[in-house]
């Protein structure tokens, strides 16, 4: 098939399941995606799900581990399923849908006019986080992995853009860190999705126990502009017949007192890789991990040697 008609055809699917998953009942909506998500396990759609869960999990046999790769896709078609319908919900909506942990400190900074640096895995549901976070806290800028093909990334981009925050595309625009550096000097949070290396410069930290590459960006940030780190991590919960999210701000990462800048970079990532893996180890289902993120997974051609390489 011609790429351009695969990408329109593409493009053509994403804009009738935004229009149809928002006209549908709510629970209906939901049951239609747990049904995507026992079909694409059962075509073996998850397997990188499955050796990512293995390896935080390594406790499991593999009936437990089938059963927590079952549940882990339905939580990732369920923050699918959540975005579409995000448009159609109200500020209330939007209250009523998140719970907040630890948010204090961070409402302390937004309150003073400074702003917050947030480490963000692949968990939960982060755009319904972002969309609550602008009306609830202060202003959202963000990056976004570009998408092929482009018509569609510009659907997402126009998408999150309408709830309210600001985007910035990691490759084919501007250079992206000068543009955080100054977003980072006026009011408002930067949530950066971090739990693996888009760009081969990343830092090899600990994750549970094995080495992982993630992206140093959120602590080179912090320490450029010197404003606070705060890892972030989100959880699915039932509310009723439906379901909501849990956002929890975990302490504010220490900034080590020597060392050089690459080092404190490595330092304060390796502590938000500490507080995902802790919130992974309790709640797998929801780290939403479809690519390879360990070491041992990636190519060692395009895995560089050294840890910390790259951060600055």
């Amino acid at each position: 098939m011609p790429s351009s008609v695969a990408d329109a055809l593409t493009l053509a699917g994403h804009r009738a399941g935004w229009a149809a998953v928002r006209r549908m009942p709510e629970r209906a909506a939901y049951r239609l995606f747990d049904a995507a998500a026992a079909v694409t396990v059962a075509r073996g759609g998850a397997r990188r799900m499955r050796a990512n869960y293995a390896r935080v999990r390594p406790e499991l046999d593999d009936a437990r581990l089938d059963a927590l790769v079952r549940e882990g896709m339905r939580s990732y078609l369920r923050y699918y399923c959540e975005a579409f319908r995000l448009p159609v919900l109200t500020p209330a909506d939007l209250a009523a849908r998140v719970r907040t942990e630890g948010d204090a400190p961070v409402r302390a900074v937004l309150e003073e006019g400074g702003s917050v640096v947030c480490f963000l895995g692949h968990t939960g549901n982060w755009d319904l986080a972002g969309a609550w976070c602008g009306l609830h806290l202060g202003p959202v800028t963000t990056v976004a992995e570009r998408l092929e093909p482009e018509e569609v990334f510009a659907e997402f981009l126009r998408f999150r853009e309408g709830l309210g925050m600001t985007i910035l595309p990691l490759t084919g625009g501007p250079a992206v860190f000068p543009a955080l550096r100054e977003a980072a000097r006026r009011r408002g949070v930067i949530p950066l999705l971090a739990d693996r290396d888009l760009t081969h410069h990343g830092v090899t930290v600990d994750l549970c126990g094995r080495p992982a590459r993630m992206a140093p960006g959120p602590a080179a940030l912090a320490l450029a502009e010197r404003r606070p780190l705060f890892p972030v991590t989100i959880r699915h919960e039932r509310r009723g017949r439906g379901w909501g999210i849990v956002v929890t701000f975990h302490p504010q990462v220490p900034v080590p007192e020597t060392g050089a800048t690459r080092e404190k970079v490595l330092a304060m990532t390796q502590a938000c890789a500490d507080a995902l893996g802790a919130a992974v180890t309790a709640h797998t289902a929801d780290w939403h991990m479809l690519q390879r993120v360990f070491a041992e997974d990636l190519d060692p051609a395009r895995t560089p040697a050294g840890a910390g390489e790259g951060a600055a």
